[in-house]
């Protein structure tokens, strides 16, 4: 890959986490190669996507945190949302072509009491506009291509959807909820249980389990610091990893693990997160008798 200056670029060894506050009208992939180039990481990747229109938080992974961004794929997720009443789309945002347009005719103790229902475990259809993949293919291809296949429903769970404000035909949502959760579908359900349709003007994602997008940087910003700045504010690998307990090694038994040896630890069942002299070693799974065999390890 050739630089700005017309040169090639040297990539190298970067292991950390970045967090960012990605732009809207860019696509995830872009933010992480924009933010991949700067810091010239050799190998990066994100750990799950944000639609164009969507800005905040997106946690991006280089080096030996890209082995463990799967492991937030599965955390909760906080967002703030707007919602216009009364104008329904092709793909449930505002970036879709309108469908159909209605009357709005209910107030404010109205959406109040169709926001109850939708609190705690709900059925929702992926939308068609999603990257959920059909024969190989994107959904959203062959929405594209005025495709629509059926779709299975699914649970997920909204631990909290509050009522933010709302203004005749618009509302601004803080939605909690598990992953899997489509906020344009809740969106488009809302304004289907009101009769009068409904659409997504904006998303932005505030937190992924224990990540905060307070504590995360734009491009602009990463592009104005130095190249010591940027290593300043990458997260070490194990950021992604702080809902999992903690197990700690001695010198004997951390060599053992990392050559991806059981060691006994006397941890509790299930993942852990493995360290030896203070040093992340990977990810370990304790099979209730007190042994924890390696399941991922980070390379020294």
């Amino acid at each position: 890959m050739v630089d700005a200056q017309g040169g090639k670029r040297r990539w190298r060894r970067v292991d950390g986490v970045l967090l960012l506050d990605k732009p809207g009208g860019m696509t995830s992939n872009s933010a992480l190669q924009s933010a991949r180039r700067l810091f010239s990481a050799a190998k990066a990747g994100h750990t799950g996507t944000l639609d164009p229109l969507a800005t905040g938080l997106l946690p991006l992974c280089f080096g030996e945190a890209t082995k463990f961004s799967a492991d937030l794929l599965d955390a909760d997720k906080t967002y703030e949302a707007e919602l216009l009443f009364g104008v329904t789309t092709d793909t449930g945002d505002a970036q879709g072509d309108v469908l159909q347009r209605r009357a709005v005719a209910f107030g404010r103790s109205d959406l109040e009491a169709a926001l109850l229902r939708f609190q705690g475990q709900i059925s929702q259809i992926p939308p068609m506009y999603s990257a959920l993949k059909r024969d190989g293919k994107p959904l959203y291809q062959l929405a594209r291509q005025g495709i629509e296949v059926e779709r299975q429903a699914r649970a997920v769970w909204i631990h909290e959807l509050e009522l933010q404000d709302f203004s005749g035909d618009r509302c601004r949502l803080r939605v909690s909820c598990s992953k899997g959760t489509y906020i344009r579908t809740l969106a488009e359900d809302i304004g289907a249980v009101l009769a009068c349709g409904a659409h997504l003007t904006a998303l932005r994602r505030l937190a992924v389990g224990p990540l905060k997008v307070s504590d995360a940087l734009t491009l602009d910003q990463l592009n104005a610091f130095s190249e010591e700045q940027r290593a300043s504010r990458l997260l070490s690998p194990d950021a992604l990893l702080q809902t999992l307990p903690a197990v700690h090694l001695d010198d004997r038994d951390s060599v053992r693990f990392s050559h991806g040896n059981p060691v006994n630890a006397g941890a509790a069942p299930g993942k852990c997160r493995v360290y030896g002299a203070s040093r992340l070693l990977g990810i370990g799974e304790a099979d209730g008798s007190g042994q924890v065999k390696p399941r991922r390890l980070v390379c020294v």
